[in-house]
């Protein structure tokens, strides 16, 4: 995967998830800093790297620095190549279901065994059962194993899967929905590990009062801002539950984790400035207009492709 840059495209490995983002914040903090403007909230900005991985190691740090922040901007990349931002995200946990059986040959007293595949089968439609696409709600087995050889009933069996929710209450719900499971196969036994380990990020009223705000700045700067929900999760699903959240601030492009990931070079001086428009916010309690404190838009804009040049 090399770099390339081609009309005025740049490919390359995480060039928009999301070292794009990255980038774009560095210079919308460098751009207040020439310009000598005083922003009334102290801007604090988190660098991890184990965000891919479930922030196992900065989660805490995420969380400590939330609860005490006013708000939270979120540099991940935009939603599609009309650069939504993320104003919801789903959801996600993860359970494991092991299924006990016992074995049995299957030729000589195939009556004697107790099939944990054949358990596997009926749970596998009850987790079906659960998914609701209306309500955006989908719960997915993604990984199964199981059995011995084809000649012996299946012992054990097990299945891994995946659950993506719009609310906290769906979480709930569907997660009792999947340690209430019960087996259908005389003989076999369900234990069931595993919980919904990321919040969504739903979309609260301070979360809505972030967004007009940042709406608002889009309108100043020219751009109409669209926004739209993700269905996989990010450190904004943890932030936003202690404070008002802003997701997909980051780079305008495509194909994150794919061969062909890539940026588009003309967004990114439009979403630098955003950036740094929206740092200059008053705090979101005190604020009765998301103008009050803002720095000239075209001044900054100016700076920021002198930059760039």
């Amino acid at each position: 995967m090399p770099i390339e840059l081609e009309n005025e495209t740049l490919k390359g490995p995480g060039v928009y998830d999301m070292k794009g983002g990255l980038v774009q914040l560095v210079f919308a903090l460098r751009s207040l800093r020439v310009l000598g403007v005083e922003l009334p909230v102290t801007p604090v900005a988190l660098f991890n790297s184990d965000e891919e991985t479930g922030s196992e190691e900065s989660s805490l740090l995420i969380r400590r620095l939330a609860r005490r922040a006013n708000r939270c901007y979120v540099l991940e990349p935009a939603l599609g190549l009309s650069g939504k931002l993320k104003t919801a995200r789903k959801g996600a946990g993860q359970f494991t279901i092991h299924i006990e059986g016992r074995s049995a040959h299957a030729g000589l007293d195939p009556t004697a065994g107790a099939s944990a595949i054949l358990e596997l089968s009926y749970l596998i439609q009850a987790l079906q059962a659960l998914n609701d696409p209306q309500r955006g709600i989908s719960v997915n087995v993604g990984q199964i194993d199981g059995g011995i050889r084809p000649n012996v009933v299946a012992p054990f069996s097990k299945a891994i899967v995946d659950v993506r929710v719009p609310t906290v209450a769906d979480g709930l719900r569907i997660e009792a929905a999947i340690h209430r499971l019960q087996p259908t196969v005389p003989g076999t036994r369900i234990t069931v590990e595993g919980s919904m380990d990321v919040p969504p990020m739903e979309a609260t009223p301070r979360n809505r009062q972030l967004w007009n705000a940042a709406r608002e700045a889009g309108r100043r700067l020219g751009i109409e801002l669209e926004e739209g929900v993700a269905g996989g999760v990010s450190d904004g699903n943890t932030a936003s539950q202690y404070t008002a959240t802003l997701d997909g601030l980051g780079a305008v492009g495509d194909g994150a984790h794919s061969v062909h990931e890539f940026l588009d070079c003309r967004k990114m001086i439009e979403r630098c400035v955003l950036v740094a428009l929206l740092l200059t916010l008053p705090p979101l309690p005190r604020a009765s207009s998301t103008t009050e404190g803002a720095v000239d838009s075209e001044g900054l804009a100016g700076h920021l492709q002198d930059s760039a040049r």
